[in-house]
């Protein structure tokens, strides 16, 4: 499976931690930035990259970086066809993957640990979308939303 990761400096030693697990669980993997630690980096700078080619690759997933995550869940889901989700428990996971089709993960380094991040990202990238009608039918409210933007 292919996964797109981005972060900036908040998050950059964890998203090298996470690039080692993805490959060693078998994972194709394009990092998108930040490719060196620099305090005054902007974050969406590295999101919207590793996004925009999540979105144009629908086979394949994203994950972000950063302090809070939540910045990052922001710049993700600018990103037409993006449905980006902030991770912090296993239940959030499965219903944004089972409800949602989400396909842009985003952790915050302040507030989940390496080991619990390992646990989200196999859940994320494991769970499947349910396909019930009622959440195509939610999802693709959404996409007229994005089409009208």
């Amino acid at each position: 499976m292919k996964i797109y990761l981005g972060t900036d400096h908040a998050g950059f030693e964890f998203k090298e931690n996470i690039k080692q697990f993805l490959r060693q669980s078998g994972h194709e993997v394009e990092d998108c930035g930040a490719f060196t630690f620099d305090k005054n980096d902007d974050y969406p700078d590295f999101i919207s990259k590793a996004a925009r080619k999540t979105s144009e690759d629908s086979s394949s997933f994203g994950i972000v970086f950063g302090k809070s995550g939540a910045g990052e869940c922001i710049v993700a889901n600018k990103i037409k066809g993006i449905r980006a989700v902030l991770g912090f428990t296993e239940k959030n996971i499965i219903l944004a993957r089972t409800h949602n089709d989400a396909n842009v993960l985003s952790l915050g380094s302040e507030f989940v640990s390496s080991d619990k991040a390992y646990i989200l990202i196999k859940l994320f990238l494991e769970t499947p979308f349910s396909n019930e009608e009622r959440h195509i039918r939610r999802i693709n409210k959404i996409k007229e939303i994005e089409n009208q933007c």
